[in-house]
């Protein structure tokens, strides 16, 4: 396994930040707009911090920040070790990657809706925040590691 720690800290970053604007739209629509109902039906699933009128976001950020630079760094390596698999520009091999990520997502989800009881309209409109979420974060990635590292 190869690992670069210049193409993993910087591709990361890109990954990270990509993914986090994204979110931050798709936030605003999915999970204050789409969602906000069956969020508030299912109040008890959430961390109390989210619960609190109005939410305590602030207090979830370091986690948030600190769970998604691990997992973006985790997710640059994998990358780098399979990019050469994939097929088409820098680009393209980013949203296929994406689309990846996403499929193994969706799986998850579906086996986790199995365990907690969830409405189906939370499960669908966070699958297809993944995807969106996954597909542009991708291209961003696979275009800064094939800048930062061509093939």
């Amino acid at each position: 396994m190869k690992f670069s720690l210049k193409v993993n800290f910087m591709g990361g970053l890109a990954f990270y930040i990509t993914q986090w604007v994204v979110s931050m739209i798709s936030g605003a629509v999915i999970h204050e707009g789409i969602l906000t109902e069956f969020y508030m039906a299912n109040a008890s699933f959430w961390r109390p911090e989210l619960n609190q009128v109005p939410p305590d976001m602030a207090a979830l950020m370091p986690r948030w920040i600190a769970t998604g630079l691990i997992t973006t760094f985790i997710l640059t390596a994998i990358y780098d070790n399979i990019r050469s698999a994939l097929n088409g520009s820098g680009m393209v091999k980013g949203i296929k990657y994406g689309f990846i990520l996403f499929l193994f997502s969706a799986c998850f989800s579906a086996g986790w809706s199995g365990v907690f009881n969830l409405p189906e309209m939370i499960w669908v409109w966070w699958n297809v925040e993944a995807l969106v979420i996954y597909l542009v974060g991708g291209a961003v990635l696979g275009l800064a590691v094939n800048k930062l590292s061509p093939e």
